[in-house]
């Protein structure tokens, strides 16, 4: 864990970028997934 932080402070862009990249794949993948106006609920 220590690692991550020492890197994070020395190479602060790729983290930056990093993070960017994360958010627009998170709403990609928001967008791209179907969505079910009506669900099928059985019930027993």
């Amino acid at each position: 864990m220590n690692q991550i932080v020492i890197m994070a402070l020395r190479k602060p862009y790729t983290f930056v970028v990093l993070s960017i990249l994360i958010v627009l794949f998170g709403i990609r993948a928001i967008r791209h997934t179907p969505t079910d106006v009506f669900p099928t609920i059985k019930t027993a």
